[in-house]
């Protein structure tokens, strides 16, 4: 009986300890799922956009997992032998799994905020804060670059030799296409993307908001007691007295400005300067300012980079498969030297066949055709990169209109 009970005990511990075990390994496996999932409808739509099909994706809003857990125990006499008095434990055990996946596609105002529209300065200075490589950036997310012509330029000697910029506004702007079919914008694009990678190799490449000062000045006579209060909470106040007014100044945070110096070291009139620019432009141009001077200042660059959607930039990787190859482009004579895997022929090299396409970690079928990102060669690291990042932009176009936990509920 003392064995019996012991037996016993050993069922449901062990019953117990399954518990913990089964759910990390079906958090797992359904994470594991989810990705590839995702994964593979990535790479499908680029062989999608490849033959100009639609382009369509669904994606996993819940995962409801339940498993049951079942013991018994029990006893019976021995069949034979000396010993068939004595008791022979009887025990077993069962797990059952019921997972339940809503699956749905992404469509309406969802698909229009997701894919249709272009990704913002901020969530490109993210990226670039995280040590993503700025060319490797620059050629996924970037339609164009607009270049500005840099009136002449004198050295201030008052501010340590920072170059000083009249306060003029540009008479030309000229856009360069990031576009394989126009040669002159697309060569021009990829010889700007890496004069930006050259200097980011030597760590001297910044990007950080715009700061600024905005003073505004009010008759004292205008300000109650109470409300002089509530204006020192959000304003720096001066009082002039021989004028009798006030003047109120506040730092304001500006668009996202990429540079080869600190842009700390401006003067306010350069401030105002480019705060005039980015005014002129959208949400999802990022503007930038090389100086020379600085790192990479033998080519200086003012401008603006325009920032794609998700589905042009599907449609960017599907055309390169075919109608608009990606070719060669060295860099600029002005630009310090680089590293030969920084400036691949192709942002991501995917390899089509008709027929499967041996020892690939990732590969999609669609129309009768295979296709694999290439994990092989000299290029090897750069396309795994490169699929990394269109998987995080692809996450980065999450909305707030439906939840995407996974639940798992487990029942004993």
């Amino acid at each position: 009986m003392r064995r019996l009970l012991l037996c016993v005990v050993f069922v449901f511990t062990l019953s117990a300890c399954l518990s913990p075990i089964t759910l990390n390994r079906a958090v797992m496996a359904y994470d594991e799922a989810v990705v590839n999932a995702d994964a593979k409808q990535l790479l499908v739509n680029i062989a999608r956009a490849r033959h100009h099909q639609p382009l369509h994706f669904t994606r996993v809003s819940a995962i409801a997992a339940t498993f049951n857990f079942s013991a018994n125990a029990g006893a019976s006499p021995a069949l034979t032998g000396a010993q068939g008095g004595m008791l022979v434990p009887i025990f077993g055990g069962g797990v059952s799994e019921n997972p339940t996946f809503s699956i749905e596609p992404i469509a309406g105002e969802e698909f229009t905020q997701r894919l249709l529209a272009p990704f913002s300065q901020h969530k490109f200075t993210l990226l670039l804060r995280q040590h993503f490589d700025v060319d490797l950036m620059l050629r996924m997310m970037a339609q164009e670059v607009t270049l500005l012509n840099l009136p002449a330029i004198q050295l201030d000697k008052r501010y340590r030799g920072r170059v000083r910029l009249p306060q003029q506004r540009y008479s030309q702007k000229i856009a360069y296409y990031n576009s394989p079919s126009d040669r002159e914008g697309y060569e021009m694009f990829r010889r700007v993307a890496l004069h930006f990678s050259a200097i980011q190799d030597q760590k001297q490449l910044y990007a950080e908001p715009l700061t600024f000062e905005r003073s505004w000045t009010i008759p004292a006579g205008a300000v109650s007691a109470e409300g002089f209060q509530s204006l020192q909470k959000e304003f720096t106040v001066r009082y002039d007295q021989k004028e009798d007014t006030y003047t109120l100044s506040k730092h304001v945070s500006g668009p996202i400005l990429i540079t080869n110096y600190d842009p700390d070291t401006l003067r306010f009139e350069e401030v105002e300067d480019l705060y005039g620019l980015a005014n002129s432009l959208i949400d999802n141009d990022v503007i930038f300012d090389i100086r020379s001077g600085y790192v990479g200042g033998e080519w200086p660059l003012r401008g603006a980079f325009r920032l794609r959607s998700f589905h042009a930039i599907l449609n960017f990787l599907g055309h390169s498969l075919g109608e608009e190859p990606e070719y060669h482009v060295e860099k600029d004579s002005r630009t310090p030297p680089i590293l030969r895997d920084e400036n691949p022929i192709n942002i991501m090299e995917i390899f089509v066949s008709n027929k499967p396409i041996p020892n690939t970690e990732l590969s999609a079928h669609l129309d009768g055709q295979y296709y694999a990102i290439n994990t092989k060669g000299p290029d090897a690291h750069w396309n795994q990169n490169a699929f990394q990042l269109l998987y995080i932009l692809f996450r980065l176009t999450v909305t707030e209109a439906k939840s995407l936990a996974l639940p798992i509920t487990i029942a004993k």
